[in-house]
């Protein structure tokens, strides 16, 4: 005669027997599997993602400037490296992202390499150019836009790459302040 234990059946019984043993269904290991690729695949696609430099990367931007007359910062000092030696075209936006003022179309840049450029806070399109270089041999290009100064506001630097049909614009915007 056996006796029955608190928690479970009388010792000479065994438990009864489930209509499968787990894990040996075999859609749900396929299912398993399928989940374990993509959560690698995944990972991978993000640690690439991660490691890729953005097109258009290093920018430096002042947080604010004043095109007036008498005022310490009068140009907007803009810089950006590129990944690719790419033709560029780059505009001021304003904050709906209407293009303000064209400082460069169409002008070659090396990857890898600083370009520096000045906007005077001048609606339109640059014309003409002039250059000064630096104590530390970099040369920093200063479009002449000729237009009516731009309304006080918050602007943001486009750059459109020619060979890759696309823009890019700055990570963060600057002040254009009043007089």
């Amino acid at each position: 005669m056996s006796e029955a234990s608190e928690d479970g059946p009388p010792a000479s019984q065994s438990p009864p027997a489930l209509a499968t043993e787990p894990g040996s269904d075999p859609l749900a290991r396929t299912v398993f599997a399928l989940l374990v690729l993509a959560c690698l695949a995944a990972f991978l696609i993000t640690q690439r993602l991660k490691h890729t430099p953005t097109a258009v990367h290093s920018y430096m931007l002042a947080y604010a400037f004043s095109p007036y007359p008498g005022e310490q910062t009068r140009l907007e000092a803009i810089a950006f490296e590129l990944a690719n030696t790419e033709a560029v075209t780059v505009t001021i936006v304003d904050g709906d992202g209407n293009t303000v003022a064209t400082l460069l179309r169409n002008h070659p840049l090396v990857r890898y390499k600083q370009f520096s450029l000045r906007w005077n806070g001048r609606r339109g399109t640059a014309r003409r150019y002039s250059a000064i270089a630096t104590a530390h041999g970099h040369t920093i290009l200063i479009p002449a836009t000729e237009g009516a100064l731009a309304p006080p506001g918050e602007y943001r630097v486009r750059v459109s790459l020619r060979e890759q049909a696309r823009s890019v614009l700055s990570p963060r915007s600057f002040t254009l302040v009043a007089g």
